[in-house]
């Protein structure tokens, strides 16, 4: 429908019963094949690709092509706040604490799968070394939306963000994100490779990612940390206006990471993630140790914490919008970027299952680092230690198996640059992209169903185990490396 008459406004008409049945029909399905889904695999966003696939190009065609597009922005939206609220829930203390391994982690589920597909497609398929690389390229990244919502989804008795493991998890799925980012950069240039600069191509988007994720932390305890205890501010502004200003500080600092991570040449998911952790690092509570506390601090503690906290406010104000609506789109979009019909043919078959188990082996690989790093730091064990069962030297497989298959799903990012590699390049034959796109959804398949499978098991033993699950807090602030234990007469934390 476009504007008639002199621009100046946009012409009203009451959608036909058509529109109007179709777009109930698609949000409904949305909403039914996630929960078929996540009770027969255990993973709902399968569901929702599927809708995608029915419901969009692929397929049906269903949906008029400028409402995949809105859905898509919609969906892309939906992707960002994923990974605010990543952001804005993660354990910094632990990200800090594990940010060497979660590097090591990001680099072997980088540089395997490109070797892998170098291997296969290079030395056995035949395909020349540019093609190789942008396959490789597109496999070598991690769903972070995907990666996301698994984690969220798949336990209602644990919240894996808050585990160690976890947090490697997502740090490391992050660095995919800016080495992607790195690559996709090389992979746009490649129609120009001879008049490109790809000293500043690959360097532009590390320089901006490592600036911010360098500046971003000093700024946030330097600068935005000391203006939002001003007593103006935190002590009469955010308690007057509760909610109203958490949102509006979470709108502005979130639209101001993305823009300057776009201009800068980051990745504006990377962006996203670093605005939900600087809303985090601000403090929403006044937290006082029992023995500090008095009969006048105890009052204002009180009064400090009638607002409402950064978290409380997304729950009540974007969560359910996010989780209904916008994630729904945002699955249903990858739905609608796979070619279906050019995936059945006999030869792209086969080839593409064989590169399906080698790019799910080139992520398990990653959980090895949690073995060997147990290996690598086996020390004597503490006295509290020598009351639990798991000694500290013994690898948790289960956490390692976590950390694996969590990485395995590739999603819109993959999607994204092998489809780039298409239409960006004259390298990259139709044959290899749909081969690629086989490995790309049976791995966004793949994935999550056997994360929702494993914690379904073993989700008590990752959750709880004292080195790699819910790591609790001393009194100094610092991360104590022993299980928390909850009574279950008082409610209160054993130490």
């Amino acid at each position: 429908m476009s504007a008639q008459g002199n621009g100046a406004f946009f012409e009203y008409h009451e959608p036909d019963i058509v529109s109007i049945v179709t777009l109930i029909s698609f949000f409904f399905f949305l909403a039914v094949s996630e929960w078929v889904a996540d009770k027969v695999l255990r993973a709902g966003l399968i569901g929702q690709i599927i809708v995608g696939l029915i419901y969009g190009v692929p397929i049906g065609n269903i949906l008029a092509l400028e409402w995949q597009e809105t859905f898509l922005a919609l969906g892309y939206i939906g992707l960002i706040i994923i990974i605010f609220e990543g952001g804005l829930t993660i354990r910094l203390d632990l990200l800090w604490q594990n940010l060497f391994l979660s590097t090591s982690a990001a680099l072997l589920g980088v540089l395997t799968p490109i070797a892998l597909t170098f291997a296969l497609f290079y030395a056995g398929f035949g395909y020349g070394p540019l093609e190789a690389f942008i396959v490789g390229t597109a496999l070598c990244s991690t769903s972070l939306g995907t990666t996301f919502v698994v984690i969220n989804s798949a336990s209602s008795k644990h919240d894996f963000t808050q585990t160690r493991v976890g947090t490697v998890l997502i740090s490391a799925a992050i660095l995919d994100d800016v080495c992607g980012l790195v690559l996709v950069s090389v992979i746009s240039q490649l129609r120009d490779i001879e008049n490109a600069n790809l000293g500043w191509v690959i360097g532009q988007p590390i320089l901006a990612s490592g600036l911010m994720a360098i500046l971003t932390p000093l700024a946030a305890k330097f600068v935005l940390g000391p203006l939002f205890r001003l007593p103006a501010i935190e002590t009469r502004f955010f308690p007057k206006f509760g909610h109203v200003a958490n949102m509006v500080l979470m709108v502005l600092v979130l639209c101001a990471f993305l823009a300057i991570a776009a201009y800068a040449g980051a990745s504006v998911l990377f962006g996203a993630f670093l605005a939900g952790t600087v809303v985090s690092s601000l403090p929403s509570k006044q937290h006082v140790r029992p023995s500090e506390v008095s009969d006048t601090t105890a009052l204002d503690n009180n009064a400090k914490q009638k607002r409402p906290t950064f978290g409380e406010t997304f729950e009540r104000y974007i969560q359910d919008a996010q989780r209904f609506i916008l994630q729904p789109c945002f699955f249903a979009s990858i739905g609608f970027s796979i070619p279906f019909i050019e995936l059945w043919t006999g030869e792209v078959i086969w080839k593409g299952l064989i590169f399906t188990i080698l790019m799910v082996s080139g992520k398990l690989v990653v959980g090895l680092v949690i073995p060997l790093w147990d290996l690598i730091a086996n020390r004597k064990p503490d006295p509290s230690e020598k009351a639990l069962s798991t000694p500290p030297a013994r690898p948790n497989w289960s956490s390692a198996a976590f950390l694996g298959t969590a990485m395995v799903a590739r999603g819109e990012i993959g999607l994204l640059i092998i489809q780039i590699g298409l239409n960006e390049t004259p390298y990259l034959s139709r044959k290899a992209f749909v081969i690629a796109v086989w490995a790309i959804v049976l791995n966004t398949v793949i994935g999550p169903v056997s994360v929702g499978t494993l914690l379904n098991r073993f989700g008590n033993a990752v959750a709880e185990d004292p080195r790699w699950g819910i790591q609790s807090i001393n009194a100094g602030g610092e991360v104590n490396m022993k299980p928390v234990v909850v009574s279950e007469s008082t409610g209160t934390v054993a130490p």
